[in-house]
């Protein structure tokens, strides 16, 4: 899929606001997000939430004018490096343009981004049953976390408020 291009999101562009909701949306809607479309309240919210939060970083995939993936990341700290990091808290690419390369593209993006910023890592999480993405971060060079010497696996955990 050569005619991809990869964005850094403008969210005061409309078009990339629209690309942002839409993509979002597609993977609430995909199995491995919830099933189901985004709450209107959330459509509603996000955009000016990412805009006011002070670390997002948000890139799209285009082929053409279409938005084909997504990747939604907050740059953080890691206090055991004294440097930033980004986290990918969203990667999503629409059905029929997956094992095309997009995913693997826009995390190409997100790395370069990252050394340019000086980070020391690039975090994210994903499902236990979603085998796809867990090739696709293998393949581009993600490893399980494990602490204390490889003796003890991490999970991300949330606490819902």
């Amino acid at each position: 899929m050569s005619e991809v291009t990869i964005v850094q999101a403008n969210l005061d562009d409309a078009t990339h606001q629209h690309a942002v909701l839409e993509m979002v949306n597609a993977y609430a809607r995909d199995p491995m997000g919830r099933g189901e479309d985004l709450p209107a309240a959330v459509r509603a919210e996000l955009i000016g939430g990412l805009r006011e939060h002070p670390t997002s970083l948000i890139f799209l995939a285009f082929h053409g004018a279409r938005p084909v993936g997504i990747a939604v990341c907050f740059v953080g700290f890691s206090t055991f490096a004294a440097k930033p990091l980004i986290n990918v808290h969203d990667l999503a690419v629409v059905p029929d343009s997956r094992s095309a390369g997009v995913g693997r593209r826009l995390l190409e993006r997100v790395e370069s981004v990252a050394r340019q910023r000086g980070c020391c890592k690039i975090t994210l999480e994903v499902l236990a049953g979603n085998l796809r993405a867990q090739r696709l971060y293998r393949h581009v060079g993600f490893k399980n976390i494990e602490a204390g010497g490889g003796t003890s696996k991490m999970w991300f955990l949330e606490k819902r408020l």
